[in-house]
């Protein structure tokens, strides 16, 4: 009998890729030799690190009703196919990452199997819809988390699960050269940087970016001039430049390399409720957030949505440290005092950024990086 350690992972989307990568990285910094085998799903980064994949993740990879529609009946298949493809290669643990409509249905089909199934990043079922919890009970033996309050949902629940700590620490947002983008934009040292950050899909972008260019605009008219930067994707920044077209004195940036020096440029910024608050964090910058659903998606989420605030570090700290302004109350006047505050007065900037490192601390599961602390209860699982 081989002494490999045989891992199967499954990935959906982009940031599961990187998620898996690192994760593959782990287990072979602790494997102390030993030989280990990697298959399943994966982008480029994971068959970068030795996955060889069943197919292409891109076939995974759907966002809309429009294009998920067409391709049920291959996504149906490629469920059959990777089911199967477990069962014939019986692996010593099956990881499946994110992606929970592909991934759980997976897990289903292997009911019965002699299968140990790690599921990594635990679904939001603190902000909505408790009872999925005894549904992933039901489908995997472990749940690896990335939020320290997450675990005793799934614990109670009846499966285990453990604080891994979040992926956001291993992403280089704290290591961003400021001084390195001011020279390479003609900004000056003394000259107030303001990061716009109104979402990554137009549809958001949409709802947002003409209310934060009025929220810039009145700002700008109490503190004096910024520069305003707005990182975003490549695929969506000719759009997002003739959206910002009316905006002032202000640079588009969609080279992904230069995003954390930005980040690390900026005095403050005012960006739409998602995981780049994490970023902005780990960069350490003052920040308010804002978000506005479409109507009847936002009348829907109010009866349905269980938490209190919408940034991972009000959460984590119980407290709004970082100002909200959600669906009604995204609006320029209500704004417009609270980033001006940020952009001239240190006392605020400081106390934001004491409970920003307050939050990011209670991220970390302990000595080990997060890819580390989730190849350690892999392995565990695994019994090897």
């Amino acid at each position: 009998m081989s002494d490999a350690l045989h891992v199967y992972l499954i990935a959906g989307e982009p940031s599961g890729d990187v998620l898996g990568m690192r994760l593959m990285e782990g287990i072979k910094s602790l494997a102390g030799g030993r030989e280990i085998v990697f298959s399943g799903i994966g982008g480029p980064l994971m068959t970068g690190s030795g996955l060889e994949s069943l197919f292409a993740m891109d076939e995974l990879t759907v966002m809309g009703l429009a294009e998920v529609l067409p391709r049920i009946p291959n996504i149906l298949g490629r469920i059959r196919e990777t089911a199967d493809d477990i069962r014939d290669k019986n692996p010593d643990v099956v990881v499946t990452i994110d992606a929970p409509d592909f991934c759980f249905r997976v897990a289903k089909r292997l009911r019965g199997a002699d299968v140990k199934i790690v599921h990594y990043v635990a679904p939001s079922v603190w902000a909505w819809r408790p009872g999925r919890a005894r549904k992933v009970a039901r489908l995997v033996d472990h749940v690896m988390c990335l939020l320290p309050f997450e675990p005793p949902y799934f614990e109670r629940a009846g499966v285990e699960a453990t604080f891994v700590g979040h992926s956001i620490l291993e992403s280089g947002a704290d290591r961003g050269d400021g001084a390195a983008f001011r020279e390479r934009h003609g900004i000056d040292a003394d000259e107030k940087v303001l990061l716009a950050l109104p979402g990554s899909r137009m549809s958001e972008i949409s709802r947002l970016v003409d209310i934060f260019g009025e929220t810039i605009r009145r700002t700008t008219a109490i503190v004096g001039p910024c520069r305003v930067v707005v990182p975003t994707l490549a695929g969506i920044a000719n759009q997002v430049r003739v959206r910002t077209s009316d905006w002032d004195n202000t640079l588009i940036v969609d080279d992904k390399t230069q995003k954390y020096d930005a980040f690390a440029a900026a005095d403050a910024a005012i960006a739409a409720s998602g995981t780049v608050s994490l970023e902005l964090a780990m960069a350490g910058k003052p920040m308010l957030i804002a978000y506005r659903l479409a109507p009847v998606t936002g009348f829907l989420a109010k009866r349905l949505i269980r938490v209190k605030y919408a940034s991972i570090v009000n959460l984590i700290l119980d407290r709004p440290a970082i100002p909200e302004f959600l669906q009604g109350n995204c609006t320029p006047e209500a704004m417009t005092p609270a980033l001006a505050d940020l952009l001239r007065s240190s006392d605020d900037r400081r106390g934001q950024i004491a409970e920003i490192g307050t939050a990011l601390d209670a991220l970390k599961p302990g000595d080990d990086p997060p890819s580390v602390a989730a190849a350690r209860v892999v392995m565990s699982v695994a019994g090897k």
